[in-house]
């Protein structure tokens, strides 16, 4: 009986991690070695950075939202506590949205929500 070898197999688990090393710098694209670590690290920051990238956009509306909110002279926490109180269900994604592209439309938001936040006292 011929001996029977793993080599093709071997052979196409190693092309494939080459494979998606492919565009890596150097030795990185071309060894076996130095392409697996490269791909495992790559996909363990590209699992990280997606859910990394929902917070940044969040910060981003948050920061636009208090720009927005500034210019209509309510503070982002009042206004997010005047529309939760109004009843107002848009997200941040779609309240800064509103502010950048229709300005009235973000003021009317705001003034309702001024009407129902809570006035802080003022400290003396």
């Amino acid at each position: 009986m011929p001996r029977t070898t793993n080599s093709p197999a071997s052979r196409k688990r190693r092309k494939r991690r080459l494979d998606q090393a492919k565009g890596f710098y150097g030795s990185r694209s071309k060894l076996f070695r130095q392409a697996t670590e490269a791909v495992d690290r790559a996909m363990a920051l590209s699992y990280a950075h997606r859910k990394e990238k929902k917070r940044d956009f969040r910060g981003l509306w948050i920061v636009r939202l208090s720009a927005a909110c500034k210019l209509n002279e309510i503070s982002y926490s009042r206004f997010i506590e005047g529309l939760t109180k109004a009843g107002v269900e848009l997200n941040r994604k779609m309240l800064s949205e509103i502010a950048i592209h229709d300005p009235e439309g973000f003021a009317s938001l705001a003034a309702l929500a001024k009407s129902k936040a809570t006035i802080p006292a003022k400290a003396k």
